[in-house]
């Protein structure tokens, strides 16, 4: 039952890590970005242990944070108008899915969880009573509406969507939005939308939201990340948005699981948060990405499709094995050629093989530059 759903995957994603680093190779293989976050962000947790209370900050979150997440919101291009009551600091992303899972599946529901996907949809939902249902992207990891459709049946209570996506970088847009409402609209089915990536899109795509859709918002939990934003996923601050009912009915387990997050760190979040420019973030990524396969056009590896958006870029090794899985690839490649990526088939819960791996960067220069130059002369 556990290797059936998943419940694998995490070891495989470390020893991945821990085979570069017993055998010195440059690792790109997981989205932890290894460069120093900004200055004032520590100078604010620094003030926060000084003039904050250090006991439990409130269930639905530090009120300045909560005001100036719908402040941050409504300064974006496409500008998300939220009222107070539809806002809860959660502790992290996986935290706040595995919790409004919770807080809607009965025992046998099923849940759709469009693949490639990170490794802890799955789990979430078998701790949770419910049955996954796998749709599988296109080969060009685009969505057939029609196939998707016909993974919805009457016990269907909802669908995971991630966006900007691990590991694929697509990103989805007003029109993906629509097509999923209409295909859930005449059932109570749930949206989980994971947008931890939301300020990472590149070459001038805009995130859309799942929350600015009028109708599909009733019924969305949607879920960000103050780690992935200022690249400090250890600080573990996060937020979710939803509808007033839905986070009432979210907070009734939340108070059981984690009552509250780190107080301190919420402090400090919500002060970054005041002189934060998402933009400089943005741009510093796409000029990672853009290092990125600008270099890797001097090896054998090929990139069918830019990154639209997140930490990763996945890449097509088949011009250099036709015959090796993308398990085997990938360890070869860290082995024998020193840099670390992940096997695509790694997001999947029973693909054993794909023609894709997948790289960080979210990476120093450095890192990046010494990888694919190493590569270059090697592969």
């Amino acid at each position: 039952m556990q290797e059936l759903y998943g419940f694998n995957h995490f070891s495989f994603f470390t020893e991945m890590s821990e085979l570069a680093r017993k055998h010195g190779s440059f690792d790109l293989s997981l989205g932890l970005p290894d460069f120093e976050v900004d200055s004032r962000l520590r100078y604010y947790l620094k003030e926060s242990a000084d003039c904050v209370s250090h006991s439990y900050e409130s269930l639905e979150g530090n009120a300045l944070l909560i005001d100036n997440i719908i402040k941050f919101n409504a300064k974006r291009k496409n500008s998300i108008v939220i009222k107070k009551g539809e806002v809860n600091i959660v502790p992290c992303s996986t935290f706040a899915l595995y919790t409004s899972l919770k807080s809607i599946l009965n025992q046998g529901d099923e849940v759709i969880v469009i693949q490639p996907s990170y490794y802890t949809y799955a789990p979430s939902i078998v701790l949770n009573g419910g049955f996954p249902v796998y749709y599988d992207l296109e080969c060009d990891f685009t969505i057939n509406w029609d196939k998707l459709q016909s993974c919805i049946s009457e016990k269907t209570k909802a669908i995971i969507v991630n966006s900007p996506q691990n590991p694929t970088g697509k990103i989805w847009n007003q029109n993906d939005w629509n097509q999923l409402y209409e295909l859930i609209k005449d059932q109570e089915i749930y949206l989980i939308s994971e947008e931890i990536y939301d300020i990472y899109c590149y070459d001038d795509i805009e995130h859309y939201s799942s929350f600015l859709h009028p109708d599909l918002r009733k019924r969305t939990f949607c879920i960000f990340s103050f780690g992935k934003m200022f690249h400090a996923t250890g600080w573990k601050v996060s937020y979710l948005l939803a509808a007033e009912d839905l986070l009432n009915n979210f907070r009734n387990y939340q108070q059981y699981i984690s009552f509250s997050t780190n107080a301190p760190a919420q402090y400090a979040v919500a002060k970054y948060l005041e002189v934060f420019d998402p933009e400089e973030n943005r741009k510093a990524m796409q000029d990672k990405r853009d290092i990125f396969n600008e270099l890797i056009q001097y090896t054998p590896l090929q990139v069918e499709q830019k990154a639209q958006g997140s930490f990763f870029q996945v890449v097509n090794f088949r011009s250099i094995s036709k015959t090796m899985t993308d398990v085997e690839f990938s360890k070869w490649l860290t082995v024998e050629k020193k840099v670390s990526c992940l096997p695509v088939s790694a997001f999947y819960n029973s693909k054993t093989n794909s023609d894709y791996i997948r790289f960080s960067f979210a990476k120093k220069d450095d890192l990046i530059i010494d990888a694919l130059e190493y590569l270059r002369k090697n592969l």
